[in-house]
């Protein structure tokens, strides 16, 4: 999967243009586009919040550096926790040619034990896409994200959409497996699947909440993506465009975030409480 920015085009604070700008993307950076959207616009808001230019940014599962490498772009410093060594090895190669590598660390290890390798409660904003549908207990994988977040950081989840799956099957003529995706606890269409495990929003927002976060915003990913057959896009001048901005339209209504491949939730962590003196007043 490509990067979904440009290179850097600023010599004093590098920021990537928007995928929306961008004259050509692949396929496979238009599946990204949504989501980084709403990341680089919750970091540039903890940006303006903490009148800090650079954050700290833990990238869980971040493997290569799809996001962990743009975000680093915008000049924040980003951790990438991944068990793959060979993914790792690309996101150092992948910084490199980018000119962020001394912005970019990767280490080895995996959400259920984070806190092996990087600091609890350390981080401005976390991201953990495509984690949850591989880790035993969803439930203690998000709460071992949130607690790498300082109060009022931001969590990007990403996780693989029941509905998609459903969707998917059942238009590739596969009707008793979609059947079988709808009925099954975990959202897998047979024995075959790869996915280990898919979502709802209402599941994905409960895990958010449950964590103790406060649900920022909910957005499907892939809608249609996926679906349009690829000559379509290729072919037909104007359509990846078109297609772009489909997705983005139709991304934010709920109406939608059951037949995406995927969803994606923005949790925000709520400041600590600040006590009151004797007298009722804040200090």
């Amino acid at each position: 999967m490509s990067d979904p920015m440009r290179p850097p085009v600023s010599p004093h604070r590098p920021h990537p243009a928007s995928p929306r700008s961008e004259p050509s993307r692949s396929r496979a950076a238009l599946r990204t586009a949504v989501v980084w959207d709403v990341l680089q616009e919750a970091l540039d808001r903890r940006v303006k919040a903490t009148g800090r230019q650079a954050l700290d940014v833990l990238d869980t599962g971040g493997g290569s550096g799809n996001f962990a490498v743009p975000a680093a772009r915008l000049g924040h410093r980003v951790t990438v926790v991944d068990p793959s060594p060979n993914a790792l090895f690309a996101l150092e190669r992948r910084a490199a040619e980018a000119g962020v590598a001394d912005r970019v660390r990767g280490v080895q290890g995996d959400a259920r034990g984070l806190f092996d390798v990087v600091e609890r409660g350390g981080y401005d904003a976390v991201l953990c896409h495509g984690v949850l549908e591989y880790v035993d207990d969803p439930a203690e994988g998000v709460r071992n994200v949130v607690a790498a977040l300082r109060p009022e950081g931001v969590l990007s989840l990403l996780a693989a959409g029941l509905g998609g799956a459903v969707l998917a099957r059942a238009l590739a003529g596969h009707f008793t497996e979609a059947r079988h995706a709808l009925d099954d606890p975990d959202g897998r269409w047979g024995e075959g699947d790869p996915v280990p495990r898919r979502f709802t929003a209402d599941q994905l927002t409960g895990l958010v909440e449950s964590a103790g976060l406060r649900v920022g915003a909910v957005h499907g990913v892939r809608v249609f993506a996926d679906l349009v057959p690829g000559v379509l896009v290729d072919t037909e001048p104007g359509a990846m465009e078109a297609l772009l901005k489909l997705e983005a339209a139709a991304a934010e209504l709920a109406a939608f975030h059951s037949v995406a491949t995927q969803l994606h939730v923005l949790g925000e962590a709520r400041g600590p409480k600040r006590s009151e003196s004797p007298g009722g007043v804040r200090p």
